[in-house]
């Protein structure tokens, strides 16, 4: 039985005489708050949201402080920090302009910030937040475990703008010398991106022997584009199931 939830609630409804009165409503007190519709949802999402306020053009205090917050949650190198530094500045730029500043005027203000992008970039190598050569050895290692070959992990650091004796540095400490050390920590790499394909020592049981041909030719072609030689994709195709899995947990934990 419904009952009145003791509450009175003024609802406009036009009579006949376009007077308005009180309803009493009747509700289950049990009875959850309604929800909200989706369609509310998109009408309150189409809505527009007022603009930021431009402001002042960020100094080297403000530039500091967002160099501190993404650093609190990003690694990042020299030439990240300077990236993301410079969009912040472009951000000011396009609300300046909104706003009514003339386009020359932000060019002036954000080229004269660049001084202080290299103040705050040398603060962070100073407190040890921005290092090239850590970002490197730990991104190296990283990526290895998780079955990217020593010339795709090469790329990705030269593309983060990392130097390349930087990087060549840090993946012969990481990764080993181009000799046997580093042969096994590739081939434990290879065996982890086969692993992830399900292919080769990985198979599954029930695979038939023209699906597991498949999964081997298509995973020699995969780590093919992805840098590791045929020598070592096809070792890690052959290679017998207890073995992989011992190699791999030895990468790992080394």
């Amino acid at each position: 039985m419904y009952r009145a939830a003791g509450r009175r609630i003024a609802v406009a409804y036009r009579l006949g005489r376009g007077r308005y009165g009180t309803v009493q409503v009747m509700t289950d007190p049990d009875t959850p708050p309604r929800r909200k519709s989706p369609r509310h949802a998109r009408r309150v999402a189409r809505e527009p949201r007022r603009p930021t306020p431009a402001g002042p053009a960020p100094d080297r205090a403000a530039l500091r402080a967002a160099a501190l917050a993404h650093v609190a949650r990003f690694a990042t190198t020299i030439a990240g920090m300077e990236r993301m530094l410079g969009r912040v500045l472009q951000r000011w730029g396009r609300r300046a302009e909104a706003e009514g500043m003339e386009p020359s005027l932000v060019t002036q203000h954000i080229a004269a910030a660049a001084p202080d992008i290299a103040a705050v970039i040398a603060d962070m190598q100073a407190l040890g937040a921005v290092d090239d050569a850590r970002f490197s050895e730990s991104r190296a290692r990283s990526l290895t475990r998780a079955g990217r070959s020593r010339r795709a992990v090469g790329a990705h650091l030269q593309a983060r703008g990392v130097a390349a004796s930087v990087v060549a540095q840090a993946m012969e400490e990481t990764l080993g010398t181009r000799g046997e050390g580093a042969h096994e920590t590739e081939l434990a790499a290879a065996l982890v991106f086969v692993r992830k394909r399900r292919a080769g020592p990985f198979i599954s049981p029930d695979c038939t022997d023209d699906e597991a041909t498949m999964r081997d030719r298509r995973a020699m072609e995969a780590m093919a584009r992805s840098g590791f030689s045929r020598d070592i994709a096809c070792r890690a195709l052959g290679m017998d199931a207890q073995e992989a899995e011992e190699r791999i947990w030895r990468m790992k934990s080394a």
